[in-house]
This record gives structure tokens, sequence and C-alpha cells, in this order.
């Protein structure tokens, strides 16, 4: 069936209609704050103490705007003999929200969880070039960034905790079979130096014998 001519100029002006009968609202920013929901992509925030300067974050991002500095320092050996190793430092670790588009594939792709999204979104500047901004001020985000939604209770556990409980237990038992292996061999070696024990005093003579026999 061919549409009706001046259906669809019909269809807009019903959505003016409805429109014009609706309450205007205002945002009184910055007066008010908007209610932002509770994921929302502000900005980026670092948390740096999970970072390892993989660099996966830098070659993923599409705009080149993450900025990334480190250096190497030598890790003693653990134990006497060990091996010397090397890790690496963080000394800068930047983004330029200028050319930032916030995709989040930096934070999608970081297998540290070192990068999350803030709700913060008053940054702006007047210059441009002030727009990037250093670790000390994406650590500072790092404390709105909301708490990750509760899991739900008839949901899976996850493989991670799963497999942290069963190592955990093992590891609880191995103990507590280590503890009652060292119980039992403290027991036998008390009993083992109380037989020694009597056995070294040996049987008491009486003393009318040996008076007899010194007598003969």
């Amino acid at each position: 069936m061919p549409p009706i001519p001046g259906s669809g100029l019909a269809k807009g002006l019903a959505v003016t209609l409805r429109t014009m009968t609706k309450k205007t609202v205002t945002a009184q920013y910055p007066d008010v704050q908007p209610d932002l929901p509770p994921r929302s992509r502000g900005v980026i925030a670092l948390f740096e103490e999970n970072c390892t300067v993989c660099m996966l974050c830098a070659r993923e991002c599409p705009d080149w705007c993450i900025y990334i500095d480190s250096h190497k320092e030598t890790v003693p050996a653990a134990v006497p003999g060990g091996r010397e190793r090397s890790r690496n430092v963080l000394d800068r670790f930047a983004i330029d929200f200028s050319l930032c588009m916030y995709c989040g594939i930096c934070i999608e792709v970081c297998p540290f969880d070192a990068l999350f999204w803030s709700p913060e979104f008053e940054y702006a500047e007047t210059d441009i070039l002030e727009l990037t901004h250093e670790r000390d001020k994406l650590r500072d985000w790092m404390w709105t960034v909301p708490e990750p939604p509760a899991l739900d209770p008839a949901a899976e556990e996850p493989k991670e905790i799963a497999a942290a409980r069963k190592t955990a237990d093992k590891l609880r038992t191995q103990r507590e079979q280590e503890a009652a292996a060292e119980q039992e061999a403290a027991e036998r070696a008390a009993a083992a130096r109380k037989a020694a024990g009597q056995e070294a005093e040996g049987p008491e003579a009486p003393d009318g014998e040996g008076t007899q026999e010194g007598q003969e």
C-alpha cells in the first residue's frame, strides 16, 4: 500500500505538539551538579601501582594520545645465590585529552587493571596544551572511580576466585598434615627417650643380697 501523501508531515507535527505540551527543564549547571549515570565515561584514571609499563595501552590507542616513559631497575636476588632480576619502573604516564576520543580501548586492553573510567568531567582548560594531564592528575581521578556493581547472587563464581580458593584449601590441608606428622614424630621421640631412660637405670638390687655377697 503506498504511503498517504502528507503522512510524514503529520507525524512530525504530532511530535512537535507532544513536545510543546511538556514542561521545559533547564539544567542549572554549574550551580546544580548533573545527576550522571554511575558508570559514565568522564575521564580516564590511573592506578599506577598496577601498571607494569607493558605499553599495551599506548600501542592500541588509535589516537596515539598516551605517553609513557620508564626505566629499568635491578632487583636483588630473593635468596642467597639466586639470580638478579630487572623490572620496569614507571617515570611518566600522560594522556592528551585534546586528542582522546574516549573509545575506552586502553581500559579494555590493560591486562593488569591499571586504567579505569571516572565520572569526573570538570577538567576544561583555557589552553589546549594544558589538556595533557600527567600521572599525578590521573591518580587523583582514581579516587572518584565508583565501585563495581555487585555480582548477581545466582551467578556462577568467577574462575579466578574458585582457583584461588582451591589452592588455599590445598595449602591448608597440606599444612595440617605436616603439623599432624610433626606432632606424631615428637610424641614418638618423647616415648623413645622415656624408654631409653628406663633401660639405662635398670632394675635396682635389694640391700640384703648385696650385704650377703660382701660377707661371703
